[in-house]
């Protein structure tokens, strides 16, 4: 099955704690794709929610990013508003790389992605679904990504063309 992966379209990832305005040019693009996928079926488009609980700032990662962001259930939580649609499917993940792409996809779909931080949860996220679907096609869109900066963004993308993801 061919799927898109929208990794981390929060609102704290684009115009909140963490902004990037490489974010926010990206969700026309974004966009443009979600409604493409959507046309192959209802579970061919997931999103992950970088999903903190308050105590973050007590955990490794806040120790490290003492910037609280995307508290679960807070505004800056949110998938931005011009992407979300109704039913869309959901998964939410506590550190940069989801764990259990496995429950999710098939070992052998077609898999796209788009998304924020190209260098910290989409490299994290194509990596790690190149470990538990080691027979799946992995492509990034590198017009839908954004890094926290264009250089780390540039490198991340190299990474992952190492690790043979296709960057379309």
């Amino acid at each position: 099955m061919k799927r898109l992966i929208v990794i981390d379209m929060q609102n704290d990832f684009c115009t909140g704690a963490l902004a990037n305005p490489d974010a926010v040019n990206a969700i026309p693009f974004i966009k443009q794709k979600i409604a493409e996928f959507r046309k192959e079926g209802n579970d061919s488009v997931m999103f992950t929610c970088d999903t903190h609980e308050p105590n973050y700032m007590q955990s490794l990662e806040g120790k490290h990013l003492p910037v609280p962001h995307c508290i679960k259930g807070t505004d800056g939580w949110k998938i931005v508003d011009e992407l979300f649609y109704e039913g869309a499917k959901i998964i939410e993940k506590p550190t940069f790389g989801y764990k259990n792409w496995a429950a999710h996809l098939q070992d052998g779909d077609d898999i796209y992605m788009v998304g924020t931080c190209t260098d910290i949860c989409v490299v994290s996220n194509a990596l790690a679904i190149k470990a538990a679907c080691p027979n799946s096609e992995v492509h990034v869109f590198k017009d839908g990504c954004a890094g926290l900066t264009k250089e780390k963004h540039e490198h991340a993308l190299d990474v992952m063309a190492s690790c043979q993801v296709e960057i379309l």
